[in-house]
C-alpha cells in the first residue's frame, strides 16, 4: 500500500495562501517546477478539495495553448491530465478532465481509493487536508517553502488537539531560495 502524502507551497510562517487566496507570492522556475514533476510521476491518484480542484482545472488541462508555458510546464500538464482525482465538494454538481467527484467520510473514501490504487495518494488543499490530518491518515507531509512572510492567511496545518511527530526524511534548496521539506509522520 502507498503513502498517503500532503504537499503545498507554503510561506516561511507557514501560509499557504494569503487572506484573499493570493498565490502571487510563489515564484515557481523551471528547476522547482522540475521538482513538482518528479513529485508528480510518483503519485497513482490525487484527492482534492474544491478551491484547489478549481485552481488546478482552470490551467492545466489547456496548458500546450499558453504561449509561455516552458517545456517543464508542458510536462507537468502531461502528468497532471493524466493522474486521476478524487474531488471532494459538497456544492460541485460534476468535475472534468480525468476526474471524479465524491463526499462523505474522508476515511471511508480514503479506503476505496487505497483499495483501487496500490501507489502513493497525494492530498492537496488544506482545508480537505485538515481532516486526513486530524484522523492521523496523513504518512508524509512535503513543504516547499518559499522564502517570504505572508503574516496571516490560509494554514499549512490545522489547529491540533496534541502535536504531530514527524522525522525529517529529505530536504532540498532551490535556486530562487525555496526549500523543500519532506517528513514521515510517526
Amino acid at each position: 500500500m502507498g503513502k498517503l502524502i500532503y504537499l503545498m507551497n507554503v510561506s516561511l510562517d507557514g501560509f499557504v495562501e494569503t487572506p484573499d487566496r493570493g498565490l502571487d507570492w510563489t515564484v515557481i522556475d523551471d528547476e522547482l517546477h522540475g521538482w513538482f514533476n518528479d513529485h508528480a510521476r510518483g503519485i497513482e491518484a490525487s484527492m482534492y478539495g474544491r478551491r484547489l480542484y478549481e485552481v488546478m482545472a482552470a490551467y492545466w488541462p489547456t496548458a500546450e495553448s499558453d504561449p509561455e508555458a516552458t517545456e517543464t510546464m508542458l510536462e507537468f500538464g502531461r502528468i497532471w491530465n493524466a493522474t486521476p482525482r478524487i474531488v471532494f465538494s459538497r456544492t460541485l454538481e460534476s468535475v472534468d478532465f480525468n476526474s471524479r467527484l465524491v463526499s462523505g467520510d474522508v476515511g471511508e473514501v480514503l479506503a476505496k481509493v487505497r483499495a483501487e490504487f496500490d501507489g502513493d495518494i497525494e492530498v492537496g488543499g488544506p482545508t480537505l487536508a485538515a481532516q486526513f490530518i486530524e484522523r492521523g491518515l496523513v504518512d508524509e507531509y512535503r513543504l516547499v517553502v518559499h522564502p517570504v512572510v505572508l503574516g496571516a492567511g490560509t494554514p499549512f496545518f490545522p489547529r491540533l488537539e496534541r502535536p504531530i511527530g514527524l522525522r525529517l526524511i529529505e530536504t532540498q534548496t532551490f535556486s530562487l531560495g525555496a526549500v523543500s521539506l519532506r517528513y514521515a509522520a510517526t
